[in-house]
């Protein structure tokens, strides 16, 4: 098969097709974190040279390959002269002359540029007797001269990438763009060598692609049966190991569709069902899995094949499991040595599941047997089981510390350590091992011990972009020991600083990152490619999507298929037009970067004004941590309870603010006693400090996600006086004038994490002419479509809102409000028919205006419980394709060049389905708070955006005075005091006291930029 460096315009022809060699595929710049991977390319048994070898490189936010390396054998034909033949005659090319590379000695260098002046770069060297070659986009020069010293040196050659990033190298879409990259059986090999790495979101990407790739090539093919069967299970434990458990079971449910006779495929099955019982702590069902026999999935099956992969005995598991086996000693294996792996793995299993139901003796046994299983297959000399013999060892490491075993306990912790470093270096599996290990020194008084191994842990995950739901319960220790340590030895607040930046966080934090990024370089030629470059990703996702929707149909009709041929050459144009789109924002020093750093705490002090306090939450495993930073000092304490109760709490809460009966939104008394407590809770010894903040930047993990700490109530004594007050029958339990709030003391900002809060805030604000434009008040839906384009559909599932959804519009009073405060000159409004999503999707001139306005319904459920969150705006009918919604994906694509975005709407800090953020061609985050319309607006071109926790109450005109206040403070003053002013008049007023009326809007980004500009 012919290999291509895909790029817009004239192309890199490939050479003769060679063979990879035994290390297919290796990374680097290993020294600051992975931007670029290199890989074997496809293989080709016709390949001329039994030693040539090919390889991609792939780099972080490239959709393609952006290069390629080859090894070449000199012989007949001459190597240079089959990579010369096969070169695209459209480029100009120049030599110039040589460079001298550490590794690769002297090296000739030719420069050649396409007709649409895009350039490339060709490097080549001779040692002994084999051509070294680098070939690919210039502006990505340094990972061709890195690739061609590793190649030349024959080992992983540590150095700096010094390339252009736009999306802070998002690891899942580098992973798809690997994926997509490989032969199949290469990206299989990849995505289980992922998996064992404990790379699991990343695999997934994997799988999926193979998947995708499977459905295009005729998914119902009774021949890829197998395959497909094999890639859905991991998928299946993979998304359980992400803590998916609901997409788990429905892809669990797909495998046992597919028949299989394979007694190698269904042990895999048994033991995947049973791992993923076990992350649920479903320890009968894991065991009744574990027993039942080996039967055919159907008993009318065909026998199938032997399943020829490397790692057809792969296991998995979501945290102190058993995992995967390794990747490249398996492919020689007999079916029925992987059926002894597999059924030692069983066996493991089932001394894990003894183990956590308190029967050591029989767990001890039980892992004995494992690893003796183990030993008889080639005489335990299959490399590849390391990661089980690791888990075992540490299982049995558990058990000797429950027996004051500790030098035993100890050993095993680290052999486990070492097993792992040899198969999966710098991965998170290895991480994991560490803080295990660590954890002991903790809780056996070995502090400095301790700290020294989680600090490197904590460095190795923020290079390599973060960490796993598992790895979080593993640091749990290390920020209690941090939190106690830190009061005597200030310095560990740094630590504890930069591990909280490797746990998860909201997609939208990534979205507010690289829209700073965007800004950065304002409205000029590198503006404009870097939102290329965006878009032409976004784009391709989007595609790929839809593609694989497609291609699952059972029946697809003539129609379809074509369809699906238009998306395939799509796809690959769009990801050849990104790969060189990146490759031209490299001249832009802005956008080059050697490493994605970690933001210590120096930093974000620095970022810091005078009187202003950060205030950060983290969940880490059972528990939650706080930690509040000024720019002079920081303090750290953790939670009296965890994430769960935290969630409880948030909820009984919020029930007494807005509550769904029936349909309809109930209020209730406020729940003050609550939210005082949670208040304390939170706050702790850090009260004062709290306090003594003119503006509070939040930054919420876990349930706090759904709550504006507005609504915490700061001191005791109003709320003595409430409740010694409402203790009267006759009294209004409505009026909570005189109560302390929170966000009565200090303006409040939210931010998404402390490195995207640092980049907003840098950004330069909008260039924008115009001051304000508002939409809202849709047309209500006409008799007439009603009757042609709003029939439900004959088959599925309908997922569509009823049609008396539009017959309610929002009034415009607020918007008209806001048009008169501004002036009539600065402010547009839109309303009625034109306030359409087809109107404002076409609109060009949206970037002309400093702060945009929807108050309109918000749709950020679902409209039956079967179908998906997709959250979206409601708008008025427009012609063509109009659906009357201003959906996720449209919003993200839109223009803005926004100050501030005022969302008026129901519950618009929601989350959105998983679905609907790859539906946009958003490849990271999802279903989580905030990453809904939120992240939309952000993604769009929002620096600010002012969203709503529960519905924007009409009453007593709440909405519309709080929002007025924006417009009648006096230019220069801030978004959070002028929203802390306006929620003070309504606290004050005792028909608007409660919360519901002035506590829901939450302000995420930067506060303390001007809602109207000073002359």
């Amino acid at each position: 098969m012919a290999m291509a460096v895909c790029v817009a315009g004239p192309v890199l022809a490939a050479p003769p097709p060679v063979r990879p060699s035994m290390a297919d595929s290796f990374r680097l710049g290993v020294g600051g974190g992975t931007l670029c991977q290199v890989q074997a390319a496809l293989a080709d048994p016709a390949a001329p040279g039994l030693f040539d070898r090919a390889y991609a490189i792939v780099c972080r936010d490239a959709a393609a390959p952006i290069g390629h390396l080859y090894a070449l054998r000199e012989g007949s034909p001459d190597p240079a002269a089959r990579l010369d033949s096969r070169r695209d005659p459209a480029l100009k090319c120049e030599d110039k002359g040589q460079i001298t590379l550490a590794d690769a000695g002297s090296v000739s260098v030719r420069r050649c540029s396409a007709p649409d002046g895009l350039g490339y770069d060709f490097l080549r060297t001779v040692r002994g007797r084999t051509l070294y070659a680098a070939e690919g986009l210039a502006g990505y020069r340094s990972a061709l001269e890195l690739g061609l010293r590793t190649l030349a040196a024959d080992r992983v050659v540590p150095g700096d990438i010094d390339i252009s990033i736009t999306e802070l190298g998002d690891p899942t879409s580098f992973a798809r763009a690997q994926a997509g990259s490989l032969d199949p059986a290469l990206a299989r090999d990849e995505g289980y060598r992922r998996n064992n790495g404990g790379n699991y979101a990343e695999a997934a990407e994997f799988f999926d692609t193979l998947l995708r790739r499977t459905a295009e090539a005729g998914a119902n093919d009774p021949a890829s049966a197998k395959e497909v069967g094999e890639y859905l299970v991991n998928r299946a434990l993979q998304q359980s190991d992400l803590g998916d458990i609901d997409q788990a079971d429905a892809l669990f449910a797909q495998v046992a569709l597919i028949p299989t006779a394979d007694p190698v495929e269904l042990r895999l099955r048994r033991n995947y069902r049973a791992l993923h019982l076990l992350n649920q702590q479903r320890f009968d069902e894991a065991v009744a899995v574990l027993d039942a026999p080996i039967e055919a999935a159907s008993p009318t099956a065909p026998a199938a094949s032997e399943i020829d992969v490397d790692l057809a005995v792969a296991m998995n598991d979501g945290g102190p499991l058993t995992r995967q086996l390794g990747v490249t000693s398996m492919a020689l294996l007999t079916p029925a040595e992987k059926m002894a792996i597999l059924d030692a793995q069983a066996v493991a299993v089932r001394g894990t599941i003894l183990r956590l139901e308190g029967n050591p003796d029989k767990a001890a046994a039980a892992f004995v047997q494992a690893l003796a299983a183990l030993d008889q297959v080639r005489g335990g000399r299959v490399t590849s089981v390391a990661r089980l013999r690791a888990q075992v060892m540490t299982d049995q490491s558990m058990l000797a510390e429950a027996k004051g075993d500790m030098i035993q306990a100890e050993t095993l912790l680290r052999k486990a350590g070492q097993t792992v470093a040899i198969e999966y270096p710098d991965s998170v599996v290895l991480n994991a091992a560490q803080a295990r290990l660590a954890g002991f020194y903790a809780r056996h008084g070995r502090t400095d011990d301790a700290l020294k191994l989680y600090r490197a842990v904590v460095a190795s995950l923020g290079a390599s972009g973060g960490t796993t739901g598992a790895m979080s319960n593993l640091l749990e220790p290390y920020f209690t020991l941090l939190v106690a340590k830190a009061p005597a030895q200030p310095a560990l607040y740094d630590d504890l600083f930069l591990a909280s930046q490797v746990l998860l966080r909201p997609g939208v934090a990534d979205t507010q990152a690289t829209l700073a990024r965007e800004l950065s370089a304002g409205t000029g030629e590198a503006g404009r490619i870097f939102r290329q470059s965006l878009n032409e990703a976004r784009q391709a996702s989007a595609l790929r999507v839809e593609l694989a929707r497609l291609a699952a149909l059972d029946n697809p009709s003539t129609e379809d298929r074509a369809t699906i041929a238009a998306d395939r050459l799509q796809i690959s144009q769009i990801e050849s037009e990104q790969s060189a789109t990146q490759a031209k924002l490299a001249r832009y020093p802005a956008y080059r970067a050697i490493a994605t750093q970690a933001l210590t705490l120096a930093d974000l002090r620095a970022t810091l004004h005078p009187g202003e306090a950060y205030w950060k939450l983290t969940v880490a495993g059972d528990s939650v941590f706080a930690l509040l930073v000024t720019p002079a000092d920081a303090q750290a304490w953790a939670l009296p309870y965890g994430p769960a109760e935290l969630g409880k709490r948030v909820d009984a809460i919020r029930s007494t603010v807005s509550f769904v009966e029936n349909g309809r939104p109930v209020t209730y008394p406020f729940d003050a006693a609550a939210a005082r407590q949670l208040y304390v809770d939170l706050a702790g010894p850090a009260a004062a400090s709290l306090l003594q903040a003119r503006h509070l930047i939040f930054e919420p993990d876990g349930a706090m996600q759904r709550l504006p700490i507005s609504l915490l109530i700061a001191s005791q004594p109003g709320l003595d006086r409430y409740e010694a007050r409402i203790k009267d029958a006759r009294a209004d339990p409505f009026d909570m004038t005189g109560i302390d709030w929170l966000g009565g003391r200090v303006d409040i900002s939210t931010a998404l994490s402390a490195r995207a809060f640092r980049d907003v805030r840098a950004t330069p604000a909008s260039t924008a002419a115009k001051t304000y434009l508002g939409f809202g008040h849709n047309a209500p839906i006409s008799p007439f479509l009603r009757l042609t384009a709003y029939q439900p559909p004959a088959t599925a599932i309908d997922c569509r809102w009823p049609m008396t959804t539009w017959n309610h519009p929002i009034s415009p009073a607020e918007l008209r409000t806001a048009q008169r405060l501004i002036g009539a000159g600065r402010a547009d409004v839109v309303t009625d028919a034109p306030f359409s999503d087809t109107a404002i999707d076409a609109d060009a001139d949206l970037s002309a205006y400093r702060i945009v306005h929807f108050a309109t319904h918000g749709l950020v459920t679902a409209p039956r419980p079967e179908c998906p969150a997709t959250p979206a705006l409601l708008t008025s009918f427009g012609p063509g394709k109009s659906d009357g919604l201003l959906s996720f994906d449209e919003i993200y694509g839109l223009h803005l060049d926004a100050d501030l975005v005022l969302l008026s709407a129901c519950d618009t800090a929601g989350t959105a389905d998983v679905a609907a953020t790859r539906a946009a061609g958003i490849t990271s985050g999802g279903g989580n708070a905030l990453d809904g319309l939120v992240r939309a607006f952000i993604g769009a071109g929002g620096r600010a955006v002012l969203a709503s926790h529960w519905p924007a109450p009409d009453d007593y005109q709440a909405t519309q005075r709080l929002i007025a206040s924006l417009f009648t403070a006096p230019p220069g003053t801030s978004i959070a005091e002028a929203l802390r002013v306006g929620q003070r008049r309504l606290m004050m007023t005792p028909a608007t006291s409660h919360p519901f009326y002035w506590a829901g809007f939450a302000l995420i980004g930067d506060g303390a930029k001007p809602v109207l500009r000073a002359n």
